[in-house]
């Protein structure tokens, strides 16, 4: 079985993902990705003109700092 993919949570940003991913639309159709992006971000503020992906609009304006809790000992 492969190493499970990680989405980055970027404090008061979008979500990364590495390597090569496919994006799809609720009906399955796939949003175009440049060839050879190493990464995508995905927004999380809704403010972007470019969803499902980051454009920076949320820059100084989306607070999304979630964490994830503490490993317990």
């Amino acid at each position: 079985m492969s190493e499970p993919v990680t989405l980055r949570c970027r404090e008061n940003g979008p979500l990364v993902v590495p390597g090569t991913v496919k994006v799809v639309d609720h009906l399955g159709n796939p949003f175009p990705i440049p060839a050879g992006k190493e990464v995508v971000a995905l927004c999380r503020c809704g403010l972007s003109k470019n969803k499902p992906f980051c454009d920076g609009a949320h820059k100084g304006v989306f607070q999304g700092c979630d964490l994830a809790p503490a490993p317990q000992a």
